[in-house]
């Protein structure tokens, strides 16, 4: 079994929240590993999001049995928690799963560009609550027969569709970057773009989308392997 040596007690804890959120979204949730020398890239989409979450991973020294260059794999993110020993900062990297769609296109590696416009990240926070309370109080006020999943969705939809501040980011990334853990108080956030793609970037972690009209066009240059 291919073991991951993490840089410490620190990162392992981290991974090990980071795949504990995605399972609280999706049971069944997957990860892509992408590895090479002593970095590894842990990509996830939480549930109902619609945004890929990834993870960034030192590693003490690359990764042992069988695979001296790189590590492309995706896996159970349940399984993998299970492996992660964090007192001695290792994980076994569990057998392969059959991988979602969206593990077959992920943002591309190079490429990206600042993108002005961003709130600071009080004013991130500050509107995914107020986001969050609008979505309350409306499905609050819907009557019983209007109170249907298409309904709520609706309403999902409209709220996290909007954009944030003066950039094309949908408020739902925010809302991914909050509730994985990504966007904490008092840390930086910045906004990147490459191609179709926008990146909401933290010290710890990432959160990809596309752009609202992207087609599969757009997605074919990012293909990663």
């Amino acid at each position: 079994m291919t073991v991951l040596h993490l840089a410490d007690e620190g990162e392992a804890a981290d991974l090990a929240a980071f795949l504990s959120r995605l399972i609280h979204y999706d049971r069944s949730a997957a990860v892509r590993l992408q590895a090479a020398g002593t970095a590894l890239a842990v990509f996830g989409r939480p549930a109902s999001f619609e945004v890929l979450a990834i993870r960034a991973v030192r590693l003490a020294k690359p990764y042992e049995n069988g695979l001296d260059v790189t590590l492309d794999v995706t896996v159970s993110a349940g399984e993998l928690l299970e492996t992660v020993d964090e007192s001695g900062a290792t994980a076994a990297v569990p057998g392969a799963v059959t991988g979602p769609p969206w593990a077959g296109v992920l943002p591309p590696r190079g490429g990206w560009r600042p993108e002005s416009g961003l709130p600071a990240p009080d004013g991130l926070r500050s509107m995914v609550g107020a986001a969050v309370s609008e979505f309350r109080s409306r499905t609050q006020e819907l009557t019983p027969e209007r109170r249907t999943r298409a309904e709520l969705d609706a309403i999902g939809r409209e709220i996290w569709s909007r954009t944030v501040g003066d950039t094309p980011l949908p408020v739902r990334a925010v809302h991914a970057a909050q509730s994985v853990g990504f966007l904490r108080p008092g840390a930086p956030a910045d906004l990147f773009s490459s191609g179709a793609w926008l990146r909401l970037r933290t010290p710890f972690g990432s959160i990809a989308v596309r752009r609202a009209g992207a087609g599969a066009a757009a997605l074919g240059v990012s293909v990663r392997r």
